[in-house]
């Protein structure tokens, strides 16, 4: 009688295991990537590198042409980025031949790396439900469109900065909603700003789930 009972305590506890290993493996993490359909999405994410803050910190980068002395960069194209209200984000919708050689030369004064170019269109442009000609146009005219704060056009010396003040001169400087912009400081230093746009490309609000800065105050590094 004891052993029957035992096997049974057994087999509920196996029982027991199996259904929370089974609910561990198919519980979504929260912001991670997951598949997608071509135009599914809730919003972009208009995500612009800060160069020099790159180039100083990235010694893989440094002989791209985004590190090009002569080049004087600033804030470039990193990628128009399909997005979901929760969090997550669609990634590789679909099959796809690489970008025309046209498209890259056309794109690389804004989005200064042809393998860059190839990646974010296959992992994140096949998202869109645009054609790889009308998603590049859209990343051009947004990026043409954005007005750039004096301060961030070509700063000669390193400053310091309150990230809530740099997004602020942004919304402002584009008549956009509060929130629109984000700012990124992986390091406490300037490295990107994030552009939280409609699927119609209007400026929108971010969500509260979107990572923030936090740092008190941000080193934003010169263009040479």
């Amino acid at each position: 009688m004891v052993n029957r009972t035992r096997n049974i305590y057994l087999v509920l506890a196996l029982c027991m295991l199996f259904v929370i290993n089974g609910v561990a493996k198919h519980k979504k993490p929260g912001n991670s990537s997951s598949s997608g359909s071509p135009g599914d999405f809730d919003y972009y994410l208009f995500t612009l590198s800060w160069a020099p803050e790159f180039c100083a910190t990235n010694s893989a980068g440094r002989n791209s042409a985004e590190c090009d002395p002569n080049k004087h960069l600033g804030l470039v194209v990193h990628g128009l980025w399909p997005q979901f209200e929760n969090g997550n984000w669609p990634e590789s919708c679909a099959s796809t031949s690489p970008v025309a050689s046209e498209t890259v030369d056309h794109m690389m004064p804004i989005m200064p790396g042809r393998s860059l170019i190839q990646h974010e269109w296959s992992k994140h442009g096949t998202c869109s439900g645009l054609s790889p000609r009308d998603y590049f146009a859209a990343i051009e005219k947004q990026y043409s469109g954005l007005k750039v704060p004096e301060d961030f056009k070509r700063p000669s010396q390193s400053v310091k900065a309150r990230p809530p003040d740099i997004e602020q001169k942004f919304s402002n400087s584009n008549h956009a909603p509060e929130d629109a912009f984000r700012v990124s400081c992986p390091q406490n230093e300037f490295s990107a700003v994030e552009i939280c746009l409609t699927k119609g490309l209007k400026y929108q609000a971010c969500p509260a789930n979107l990572k923030e800065c936090h740092a008190q105050t941000i080193e934003v590094r010169p263009v040479p």
